[in-house]
């Protein structure tokens, strides 16, 4: 991988959110429940307390996923990036949401030290974000799922013959957004919120 320093803008801060959303997703799981503590051990990031998974397949798919965005990051084509929580019937329950933005015109020196502390304010909000989130019937799913501003074209690239369209069931009333936290600055915007069905479709 190309050294951050001799990277644009847009590739430092690309390579800088990537490893940070393998944590948060991480973070997210282990907040979840969905698999034993023993599943994680804790590290020091960005000089917080954070969960790293354990399990070789876990940690590969969290890994494997968020890497192969970083060409579409850099490029400005990722809106959203969302964990999303599954009932037995494939219906979604909750969706952590990463909403992003990047100036690509953005030409100026990015200090990575500078973006690091903003970002380490969604790990301090995220681990004392339980009492938002709803309690997971045991027999839950979850998974990883991007949202794109346009789609990567089938051939172009090995990358982009690893992301297919996805099949989860939507929603039929706009969802209930609980905000978590938000950064704004230049060049980049940060938002990560929660999403639940509405009440009378949770009813359902």
């Amino acid at each position: 991988m190309e050294r951050r320093e001799n990277q644009t803008p847009q590739g430092k801060i690309a390579g800088v959110l990537v490893e940070f959303l393998e944590i948060a997703i991480t973070s997210v799981v282990f907040l979840k429940g969905i698999y034993p503590s023993g599943a994680f051990e804790r590290r020091r990031y960005m000089n917080v307390v954070v969960q790293r998974a354990c399990h070789p397949q876990l940690r590969y798919y969290i890994h494997a996923t968020v890497s192969g965005l970083l060409p579409y990051i850099q490029k400005g084509m990722v809106e959203r990036l969302a964990v999303i929580f599954f009932n037995a019937h494939n219906v979604p329950l909750e969706k952590f949401v990463f909403k992003l933005a990047m100036d690509l015109s953005y030409g100026s020196a990015v200090e990575e030290v500078d973006l690091q502390f903003s970002l380490r304010s969604f790990m301090s909000k995220l681990s004392i974000s339980e009492s938002l989130t709803k309690k997971l019937p045991p027999d839950c799913r979850w998974e990883i799922t991007a949202y794109f501003r346009s789609i990567p074209e089938a051939g172009t690239s090995k990358e982009a013959d690893l992301w297919i369209p996805t099949d989860t069931k939507q929603w039929q009333q706009p969802p209930l957004i609980t905000p978590i936290k938000s950064m704004s600055s230049e060049p980049l915007c940060l938002q990560l919120y929660l999403e639940h069905p509405c009440l009378s479709e949770s009813l359902l």
